[in-house]
């Protein structure tokens, strides 16, 4: 048993919730507030429903973001490698359509966790065994999964079988009492990343390592297998989100995911999650997914600022976010 499981934690600091991980909570609920002085449309219930579940997929990817993050890690690759899974998922359903009709549904969405599973275990692994910088590497990575979907797609795109539209629209389209299913599937994917992290050894050993890879080495964390499995979680919630998001288009392209992988480093970060490893904020990820979002959906409804700005807008907040992180810090 290593030093990062049996830290002892006091009463005060179990019940103690600190003002910084409700900075972005309470930065979410302002920039509402100003979204509805700006354009009382912004409020209305179907826009509001449209925000939530449009920031879904930002906020899927970003709960296995954070863990990487967490470990002191960044993964460039995220958005080409949804581009990717959806790609290979559309290939398979529509090469198993013949033989299982509607299930090829079901089965493309197997195809899809292993692939996901596999080049996220693929990023991991390159990183922990060759010891390679986790930019690097996920630099390489995202260009590799970019140029394949490319090849796959001929330049074009990868449209869904004709017959499958309509039953799998229900995925993105449908609704249990009145909440998307995307919604619906990014609550369980945060309950499970939020207990993985906060009530389990593995949580721990996450922050352990970012914070003091060393040390936690010495306190007998494997360090390698904690990154390992971090982006594996990746790989895992990037196959999640572009199951909930196929259904969306109904095809794949080169452009699909372009620049997500900017969003998800920008929502974990405004969430609470040191980019340079050792504290991680789940519920804090979600909360930043939608800020995004929210400022995005302002930014078109209002036309103060054309749209096609919403990315430097992202940009300008990462920066700002991570200001704000080393002056509160004192580094």
């Amino acid at each position: 048993m290593s030093l990062a499981d049996t830290a002892p934690i006091s009463e005060n600091e179990r019940f103690r919730i600190p003002w910084s991980n409700l900075a972005p909570f309470i930065a979410l609920v302002v920039i509402v507030v100003i979204g509805a002085l700006i354009n009382s449309n912004f409020v209305s219930a179907n826009n509001l429903l449209n925000v939530v579940t449009r920031s879904a997929f930002i906020a899927i990817i970003g709960v296995g973001a954070t863990f990487v993050i967490a470990t002191g890690g960044l993964d460039l690759s995220v958005g080409s490698m949804m581009a990717f899974v959806t790609g290979v998922m559309i290939l398979s359903m529509n090469a198993m359509v013949p033989a299982l009709g509607s299930w090829a549904i079901l089965a493309g969405a197997g195809v899809a966790i292993v692939v996901g599973g596999l080049c996220g275990a693929a990023n991991g692994v390159i990183v922990t065994v060759g010891r390679i910088e986790p930019f690097i590497v996920t630099l390489g990575t995202m260009g590799i999964f970019r140029a394949l979907i490319t090849f796959m797609s001929d330049g074009g795109s990868l449209p869904i079988d004709r017959s499958l539209r309509d039953a799998y629209r229900l995925v993105y389209f449908g609704d249990f009492l009145g909440v998307p299913y995307p919604v619906l599937v990014t609550l369980a994917v945060v309950l499970i990343g939020a207990f993985l992290l906060y009530r389990t050894k593995f949580g721990r050993r996450v922050t352990a390592v970012g914070s003091n890879a060393e040390v936690a080495r010495f306190s007998g964390v494997k360090v390698g297998r904690v990154r390992l499995m971090a982006f594996l979680i990746q790989g895992l919630c990037v196959a999640v989100a572009a199951i909930c998001y196929v259904p969306r288009l109904g095809a794949a392209t080169p452009t699909t995911g372009q620049l997500w992988e900017l969003q998800v480093i920008t929502a974990v970060v405004i969430g609470g999650t040191l980019l340079r490893g050792g504290k991680a904020h789940v519920w804090g990820t979600v909360a930043g997914a939608l800020i995004l979002e929210v400022i995005a959906n302002v930014m078109v409804l209002s036309d103060m600022v054309s749209e096609y700005l919403v990315a430097a807008v992202q940009g300008a907040i990462i920066i700002i976010a991570m200001l704000a992180h080393r002056f509160s810090s004192g580094r």
